[in-house]
């Protein structure tokens, strides 16, 4: 069995409207099959905002109008990328609170990470179902 160390930092938005979240499906990675937030990996020479507004667009097909720095935090996830073969991943997200005057989704896939994005009442959500970032959020929303 080999196992591969890895760390990834990425920029993820918060998107709520009328007591919904806008949630994308993982469609590969440790979160597959999960509801996460969008967002992704920061690039190279790429600001965190910068990421946020690139990712929102790719993943959900939305413009954001402002955006706010909510928090910032840490998971670890091991997962078989391959038969015998590892991820031990130390995921650190960047969360921003998102506002957008769009609010029509891009519901089908983008090629990569996401098979596509909808609003999902919050209350209906259940934590087995999201990955850690959007677990947290929920989390963090629930305190205040």
């Amino acid at each position: 069995m080999k196992i591969i160390k890895k760390t990834h930092i990425g920029a993820y938005g918060v998107i709520i409207k009328d007591n919904k979240i806008a949630l994308i499906k993982k469609a590969r990675g440790g979160y597959k099959g999960k509801l996460d937030l969008p967002g992704g990996g920061i690039e190279h020479e790429e600001l965190p905002y910068e990421t946020l507004k690139r990712e929102i667009m790719e993943e959900v097909g939305i413009n954001i109008s402002n955006y706010e720095l909510l928090d910032v935090t840490a998971t670890n996830i091991k997962w078989e990328m391959e038969p015998n073969i590892f991820e031990d991943l130390h995921h650190i997200g960047i969360l921003y609170k998102v506002e957008t005057n769009e609010f029509n989704l891009k519901e089908d896939s983008d090629g990569l990470d996401s098979e596509g994005a909808c609003w999902y009442p919050i209350k209906d959500l259940k934590k087995e179902n999201l990955s850690p970032f959007a677990k947290y959020v929920l989390e963090l929303l629930n305190k205040n």
